[in-house]
């Protein structure tokens, strides 16, 4: 073959590639705007966590490894109808306080939800938006109180789910350890801490005997459409440099990113 039968032969291949090429290129593209969330980490007036910076850096290493694209913002106006239907899962990282500034974005979140998102809340998440019970039942509860920062132990309750399975089935824990109120029935838990182990002179007053000697501290449930997981873990800036925390939550973000995805 001659150096033009070549040519025209290569020419031609690469018409016929060339179909082929740009439908993957499509595909993958499509499979990478799939593979999107969101991280909101607003704080309204009041405490603000000096984590955000390392849990945000942590999140963005955490989306690179399992090929998902971390967005994160402490802007309000992120939540409109249409910006929010380019994300798989939104995750309140540690936003605290009010951290919505009108109705409208407080819709667009409902509607995200009932059309089937999801929700990630990370520890003070707990504590946004105290005012607005369909926001606490979404999360699962209110943030109440925490006694002193100490170590305590926490039990895993479901060691077939991927946000428990990095940890042993008990172990010792150093942070805040959260009491919620509010809290709706159908929660399925997946970590609580011992309240036996946990100084705390107000124990008595609450929780009291309501969850027993074990108090809810991560949980998963559907609600209004969509999926929402929270563990009221991660209140030290170095839990988000500590490998097995970071594999919790990533179960917990594939689990809200919906079906096919926490594979």
């Amino acid at each position: 073959m001659n150096i033009a039968s070549a040519r025209n032969a290569n020419t031609h291949a690469l018409r016929l590639c060339l179909p082929l090429v740009l439908l993957l290129g499509a595909i993958c593209c499509a499979s990478a705007a799939e593979r999107r969330v969101l991280v909101y980490t607003k704080n309204g007036k009041g405490y603000v966590h000096d984590n955000i910076p390392a849990s945000v850096a942590a999140l963005k290493k955490l989306g690179a490894e399992n090929n998902f694209i971390v967005d994160a913002s402490d802007d309000p106006a992120a939540f409109t109808t249409n910006n929010l239907s380019r994300y798989k899962a939104i995750i309140f990282d540690n936003a605290n306080n009010e951290i919505f500034d009108n109705e409208a974005q407080k819709a667009a979140l409902q509607n995200y939800i009932r059309g089937g998102g999801g929700f990630v809340g990370i520890h003070s998440a707990s504590g946004a938006e105290r005012d607005w019970p369909w926001f606490w039942e979404l999360l699962g509860g209110k943030f109440l109180r925490h006694p002193k920062l100490q170590t305590f132990t926490i039990h895993v309750k479901d060691t077939n789910d991927p946000s428990d399975k990095p940890f042993p089935a008990t172990f010792q824990w150093k942070d805040e350890f959260y009491f919620l109120d509010h809290m709706p029935d159908g929660l399925h838990v997946l970590l609580a801490g011992d309240l036996t182990t946990l100084d705390d002179p107000a124990k008595d007053k609450y929780p009291g005997k309501k969850f027993g000697d074990e108090v809810p501290l991560a949980w998963k449930h559907e609600f209004d459409g969509g999926r929402a997981w929270y563990t009221a873990l991660g209140h030290q800036k170095e839990h988000y440099s500590d490998p097995v925390f970071m594999q919790h939550i990533l179960g917990g973000i594939l689990w809200a990113m919906g079906p096919g995805k926490s594979d």
